[in-house]
């Protein structure tokens, strides 16, 4: 099986960093170029034809669809112009964005939200690690040499615990399809079930694992939502296990508020699904080996 196709990123999908002229974005977007990935533009205000990283850089990203034909843009902006980078992303026509920032207003993300809903068009993120295709390349801040081409699909509200699973998965000799986190505020610009949905109808995927953590109740409806709607096999890890109630852990999105978003009611949701849910990374990594055998 060849690994040209992927969700969201492809082999040679074209992608612009919307930020790339500043030092975040200049670093990152060096490091996505040398893991293999497409990026043909930069979009910087102000600074239009200059070069980052042997790249053009244009002044607005509708110039940068116009010549290179964008397909992707990665968004790399300070928090406060996030919602503006997003919009003109979206009158540009791009329909999928990778927003790696975090620190965005919730009423930034609201109304993001509302308009990609509009478009018809799909966000990972704010704040969210990125995703990565091994094979195809990567948009965010995957560290690529732990990642390879395989048939486990990996969606997460976060980063770094996803990072340790796929390395798991690789010294295991279990590579993967997609890695990606949705995002870790309240409010995500894509949810589990979109994500699901996509590795169901990916033909690269045969075992899909999703990492949940405590705070809000994502983990809950996408029970709900396996359950009705998935014929692929789910393994799911929770994090926060022992975490104080009422107490923020990592980001926004990660405190139990109201009773509501705690660990054993995602577990128990999970499990009444018929979905098999492992406490440790280990046993994570078996019960994939098991359902690929």
């Amino acid at each position: 099986m060849g690994f040209e196709l992927a969700i969201i990123l492809e082999q040679g999908s074209k992608v612009i960093i919307q930020g790339m002229t500043g030092n975040f974005g200049s670093f990152h977007s060096a490091a996505m170029l040398a893991y293999g990935t497409n990026i043909v533009a930069g979009v910087t205000p102000g600074k239009g034809g200059t070069t980052v990283n042997n790249l053009p850089v244009y002044d607005d990203v509708l110039s940068a669809v116009r010549e290179q034909g964008a397909e992707i843009s990665g968004i790399l902006v300070p928090a406060p112009f996030v919602r503006d980078a997003v919009l003109e992303a979206l009158e540009a026509g791009i329909r999928k964005i990778v927003c790696l920032v975090e620190g965005v207003p919730v009423r930034d993300t609201i109304l993001m939200k509302k308009k990609l809903m509009e478009a018809q068009a799909l966000m990972i993120g704010p704040n969210s690690p990125g995703l990565i295709s091994p094979g195809c390349g990567v948009v965010g801040f995957m560290p690529g040499h732990i990642y390879r081409p395989g048939p486990v699909g990996i969606v997460a509200r976060s980063g770094t615990f996803s990072y340790l699973v796929a390395d798991s998965l690789t010294q295991a000799g279990l590579g993967q399809s997609t890695a990606l986190g949705i995002g870790g505020d309240p409010i995500s610009g894509v949810n589990y079930e979109t994500v699901l949905s996509m590795f169901e109808e990916d033909p690269q995927t045969e075992v899909i694992v999703l990492i949940g953590e405590i705070g809000r109740t994502s983990e809950e409806e996408a029970a709900r939502f396996i359950s009705e709607k998935l014929k692929k096999p789910v393994i799911s890890i929770i994090l926060g296990e022992t975490a104080p109630p009422d107490k923020q852990m990592g980001h926004a999105g990660a405190i139990i508020t109201a009773g509501r978003g705690d660990y054993d009611s995602k577990v128990r949701a999970l499990r009444q699904a018929g979905i098999e849910v492992t406490s440790t990374l280990g046993g994570l990594v078996q019960a994939v080996k098991e359902h690929l055998q």
